[in-house]
């Protein structure tokens, strides 16, 4: 019976194993350093925010694992040696494979700065780093988080529950310059100080200041400000695991080399998830894709393929969501940060400053992409108008079609209308006269 060893347990290896199993009777085995039992990471948060309990965030019930025959092993993976498909694990034993499947996952990144290995310094990504944060948070007066971006905005909630004061340095011009346009990064921003967070543009980290025990006790800007705090969160991004795997024969560049079967340079050798990077990207996506929807397709095409079904990986229409504090944010297709030749814009931002709504087209009038913050959109109603092309007059025309948002909920279907009749005459639509429901006055 062929041997198929997984290490991580994270959504892109627990769904290829799940899947291996749903489609046939191999041996399948699930390594992990992190936890027993697989756990949402999204939820990391709401643990330490006292939302749920991690219980809670477990998808499957502990018996889940004996009863479907899918064995689970709590080691380290220090060596791969695929000359003779074996693994070394971190208690000195050894586990032999048919076929490997590296999940492996992410690592917070880190940059060169004096002082980094201090106590209260740390990213967020697993399960010991919220062990940590809940030991290094406990009664102080002040925190620091570095790097914007989605990982850095949960730290700060995360404090922010706890009524924990919090400076935020991000050394670009606008907060996640390098993902949203200026009018979103601005509007996430404004968002910040309205909840109290000491956000600080083009500001840098120089060095962290350890008091004599090692613990952090403050941080130097590199314009020379001294800020005391009593712990760091390093959000500057994540990069791909794959230290341990610097000695073996498989193919590594930021991550894991792959093809579009999730192939390596190794027979028998597969990676998927946050630490497989595509030789070519696929449909225009990024080579390499850290988000928790597509480690679950990973996962359900790697499966496929192991269990005698050859098809490639063929993700469609880019999406992607996130909140920020209370305004939440979707993505759908390609929402470039300044627009390039052939591209086009609407926006409409509601005066309240906490929604907006930006539709990209091409000069075909073919829409390519939304960005929503504060509205709700329905996923296959954009994912359906960027696939057939749909002209933007149409989308203008139809837009309540795509409103998600809670019912008797405000509705701007008619001003967003509205707006663009103005700055579009040359596309301008028929406004019906139906009134909403929730634009009554009462």
């Amino acid at each position: 019976m062929k041997h198929i060893v997984i290490i991580g347990n994270g959504i892109s290896g627990i769904t290829t194993a799940r899947h291996v199993r749903k489609n046939s009777d191999y041996s399948v085995t699930v390594i992990s350093a992190e936890s027993d039992h697989f756990y949402s990471r999204t939820a990391l948060m709401y643990i330490y925010m006292g939302h749920m309990k991690y219980a809670h965030t477990k998808p499957y019930e502990d018996w889940f694992w004996e009863k479907n025959r899918i064995s689970l092993k709590r080691a380290f993976v220090n060596e791969v040696d695929t000359a003779n498909k074996q693994l070394k694990l971190s208690d000195s034993s050894n586990m032999a494979y048919d076929k490997l499947v590296l999940a492996t996952g992410s690592v917070s990144n880190k940059f060169d700065c004096p002082g980094q290995d201090a106590m209260g310094v740390q990213g967020l990504y697993s399960l010991q780093d919220l062990e940590n944060m809940e030991t290094h948070t406990k009664e102080i007066n002040q925190a620091v988080i570095v790097g914007g971006g989605l990982i850095g905005v949960e730290v700060a909630e995360m404090l922010h529950s706890r009524k924990v004061p919090v400076t935020f340095l991000v050394r670009e011009k606008e907060f996640w310059g390098s993902v949203l346009p200026v009018e979103e990064s601005r509007m996430i921003s404004r968002h910040l100080l309205e909840n109290h967070i000491d956000l600080r543009l083009e500001t840098e980290l120089q060095e962290i200041i350890k008091d004599d025990n090692g613990h952090i006790k403050a941080i130097i800007t590199k314009d020379g400000e001294t800020i005391n705090c009593g712990f760091a969160g390093i959000t500057v991004g994540v990069s791909p695991n794959i230290k341990f795997l610097k000695t073996s024969a498989i193919a590594l560049n930021k991550g894991v080399l792959v093809n579009e079967f999730f192939e390596t340079n190794v027979n028998d050798v597969y990676a998927i998830g946050d630490c497989a990077e595509f030789e070519t990207a696929i449909n225009g996506r990024k080579k390499i894709e850290q988000i928790w929807y597509t480690g679950r397709m990973h996962g359900e095409t790697l499966a496929a393929i192991l269990c005698g079904t050859r098809s490639p990986y063929r993700p469609g229409i880019f999406f992607n969501s996130a909140k920020f504090f209370e305004i939440e944010y979707q993505v759908y297709g390609t929402i470039n940060t300044k627009l390039v030749p052939g591209e086009n814009t609407f926006l409409y931002e509601h005066p309240n400053g906490k929604k907006l709504l930006r539709i990209n087209y091409a000069d075909d009038d073919s829409v390519t992409g939304f960005n929503a913050l504060g509205f709700r959109l329905r996923h296959p109603v954009c994912d359906e108008w960027i696939r057939k092309k749909e002209k933007i007059s149409v989308v203008i025309k139809e837009i309540s079609k795509v409103n998600f948002d809670p019912e008797f909920s405000s509705r701007y279907e008619k001003v967003l209308q509205e707006k663009f009749n103005h700055e579009h005459p040359d596309k301008a639509i028929k406004i019906t006269k139906k009134r909403f429901f929730s634009e009554l006055k009462f």
